[in-house]
């Protein structure tokens, strides 16, 4: 799963992290009860579909309780995380870890514990063969995490705004209009033309970080670090060509400048600002908290422009300084069996990593009420197998952040577009010092 915002989402996102660190000044990890029942403390951000698993874990474990600290902004989860993780002391006994920070963590392994010690090489082939090296280190001995999700690509978009502008509503019929970028382009001009009360996309930054993973998943296999740790942004294609799509929606007026995640993002589902949403299976759940009850059956799921791709995607670790390790791990492998996957993908959407839930009936016909019934397990499974690995740097977050930045002031007007490109890769060296 998810995606670097930098702000706070609303109050609520506040109040849950003032919580959290309240909560973390004595330490992730709870001593036996009385009664000789361990708590763990799972720390996670966004939404991971885990609550009804939690329930059944309790169930199957009498002994166990589980403590569950989340914080809806990644941006907000991260600091934290790895301040506990650098000091020793205040993680969860489990902690999800997003993709853009794995990373990072890689280079210091010994400060998670090694799964390979607690049996996990024996669900090897249980995750896509990419998703489980993602976690490995280079030389094999050490696994960090066990993989959740994996952010396979669609487009969202609103019936209702589509039939006003008189484009066809039906999905199969959506997914032809836009076999390729510029031809999603091309739509959003028709768009435009008819409807002047909203934006054909949200915005500039949820589209360019899509367009972006798909496109260097499908060249070079990476972002703006190559693999050796070295800072390519301004010499890798995709880096440079979803920028100039990007910059080209702005420039057709298509795009309600917003930025995902903050309130006036938000508050523009609910007053219809904008009528295609660029959306990772995990998104799914995001539009549905944000448009409301008011918009269920509006919203619909179509194939995303030029191909398969991945944007996103999760796994869970378990820090050294957890005192109930053996147990953490073993909540660690009960969450990310294909069982628990196909469970939190029906109550969240976060697409399996596991081969055997994305063949599973289960994923394959599930639909989507909310979206307009859609088959959102047909739609994002399909292919999913073939996505390629993305290499994301140490560095990747505020990197991309120093983009985002930069396509925000353009779309702002306060740069020009060679200005933008100018500054994003100025910024981006500095973050990479």
């Amino acid at each position: 799963m998810r995606r670097s915002h930098r702000r706070l989402a609303s109050r609520l996102a506040a109040a849950v992290t003032l919580a959290l660190g309240a909560a973390a000044c004595g330490g992730g990890g709870s001593g036996a009860g009385p009664d000789g029942t361990v708590t763990l403390t799972v720390d996670t951000f966004s939404t991971f579909g885990y609550e009804e698993l939690f329930k059944r874990y309790e169930a199957s474990h009498p002994g166990v309780r589980i403590k569950h600290r989340n914080v809806v902004q990644l941006d907000e989860y991260l600091p934290r995380l790895e301040q506990w993780i650098a000091a020793g002391s205040g993680a969860g006994d489990v902690v999800a870890l997003e993709e853009g920070i794995l990373s990072k963590f890689l280079a210091k392994p010994d400060r998670f514990v090694n799964l390979l010690d607690h049996g996990a090489a024996s669900l090897k082939d249980g995750f896509l063969d990419w998703k489980w090296k993602q976690a490995l280190s280079q030389d094999g001995r050490y696994l960090v995490g066990l993989g959740t999700d994996i952010g396979g690509l669609a487009m969202c978009y609103r019936t209702d705004l589509f039939a006003k502008a008189g484009l066809p509503t039906d999905r199969e019929k959506v997914g032809g209009l836009w076999p390729t970028w510029d031809a999603y382009i091309a739509t959003g001009r028709r768009y435009a033309d008819k409807v002047k009360d909203s934006r054909f996309v949200d915005g500039s930054v949820n589209l360019y970080n899509t367009i972006l993973a798909q496109q260097a998943s499908q060249t070079a296999g990476h972002t703006f670090f190559d693999p050796s740790g070295r800072l390519v942004a301004g010499a890798n294609p995709a880096v440079r060509g979803a920028w100039d799509t990007t910059v080209r929606i702005q420039q057709n007026g298509l795009s309600a400048g917003l930025k995902s995640f903050e309130p006036s993002w938000g508050s523009g589902f609910k007053k219809a600002s904008f009528a295609t949403v660029a959306c990772p299976s995990w998104m799914l759940g995001v539009i549905k908290e944000n448009a409301g009850a008011e918009a269920s059956g509006k919203w619909d799921v179509a194939p995303i422009p030029g191909g398969a791709g991945s944007r996103g995607g999760s796994f869970l670790a378990v820090p050294r300084q957890s005192r109930h390790a053996a147990e953490a791990a073993a909540l660690v492998r009960f969450l990310t069996s294909a069982e628990s996957q196909i469970v939190a993908f029906r109550a969240r959407n976060n697409l399996p990593s596991s081969p055997r839930a994305l063949d599973d009936p289960a994923v394959l016909s599930f639909r989507n009420g909310y979206f307009n019934d859609a088959p959102v397990g047909e739609i994002y499974a399909k292919g999913a197998k073939a996505i390629r690995p993305l290499y994301l740097g140490p560095d990747n977050n505020p990197v991309q952040q120093r983009f985002e930045d930069a396509l925000l002031a353009l779309e702002q007007s306060r740069l020009s577009p060679d200005a933008a490109w100018r500054k994003a890769l100025a910024d981006a060296e500095r973050e990479a010092r």
